[in-house]
């Protein structure tokens, strides 16, 4: 097998993988932009999946921290009736994941922060 072929195996594996990652977050959750996440900030439950140090130098006004390698043992913490606001620092992989978890525990409503804190231009707490 030529070394051609063998990397265009590998980029369409690739391509697959990310295919199919971005359907399951899609199933999962709506991705939101600033404008719509600030006004779903008013009824929903915000959640910041970061490290508790970078929640303490910088996070957006209202949000509770609950770390993404945490949010399994915190479900209860969190109410299925009200929509569920996810951010980090930018839309990588915990928060992915953090909305199928959230989706398979029966929470309905779920949105994320599309490219995250790095984006948002409202109201934070920075100390």
């Amino acid at each position: 097998m030529s070394l051609l072929v063998s990397a265009g195996i590998v980029i369409g594996v690739a391509a697959a993988w990310m295919g199919f990652n971005y359907w399951r977050l899609r199933r999962a959750a709506k991705l939101v932009d600033n404008e719509e996440f600030a006004v779903l900030i008013r009824q929903g439950q915000l959640v910041d999946l970061r490290e508790p140090s970078e929640f303490r130098r910088k996070h957006i006004l209202g949000a509770r921290n609950i770390p993404a390698n945490q949010l399994k043992e915190s479900l209860q913490a969190l109410r299925k009736d009200k929509p569920v606001l996810l951010y980090e620092n930018s839309r990588g992989q915990a928060v992915m994941n953090a909305a199928i978890a959230l989706k398979k525990a029966g929470f309905t409503q779920l949105y994320i922060l599309s490219f995250g804190l790095d984006s948002w231009d409202g109201k934070v707490k920075i100390r």
